[in-house]
């Protein structure tokens, strides 16, 4: 177990939406520091935003303690509180539709099974520092079209 604690600050963001979009994670522990980008040419913002969370927990490269800091109530609601019963109700969510997202959550989910994971919500654009650095690489990650 790695004995420093990881901060992960995610990002997503779209130029249109749908339309191209990235994803920017900015990893922090002790002294070591990664940043990531990367994108889409035709995505939505959830999906960037569900994205940036995955690239984190992939970047890990043992079982980590983590703290995940996103500005997305979409992504943190979903992975703490409404998974549960989407998978209780093949992936139905509470009008009995098909969950949006599904293949992204489901890797989500098992990813934040392999880490001890906290999630945090941060106001996105409030100036943490975290939360701009994010923000300015899942930016930087959108294709040029």
């Amino acid at each position: 177990m790695n004995t420093s604690r990881v901060i992960a600050y995610t990002d997503g963001a779209c130029s249109g939406n749908p339309g191209p979009g990235g994803w920017g994670v900015w990893l922090r522990s002790g002294g070591h520091e990664k940043e990531l980008c990367g994108g889409e040419k035709m995505t939505t913002n959830q999906r960037m935003e569900l994205q940036a969370a995955i690239e984190a927990l992939k970047a890990l490269k043992k079982t980590s303690a983590v703290t995940i800091v996103t500005d997305s109530k979409y992504v943190l609601t979903g992975i703490t509180e409404w998974i549960h019963n989407w998978k209780k109700k093949g992936w139905k969510n509470s009008k009995k539709e098909a969950v949006a997202n599904r293949e992204l959550w489901e890797e989500l989910d098992k990813l934040n099974a392999n880490h001890q994971v906290t999630w945090q919500w941060v106001k996105g654009h409030s100036g943490d520092e975290g939360n701009e650095r994010a923000d300015e690489l899942a930016r930087a990650g959108i294709p040029k079209v």
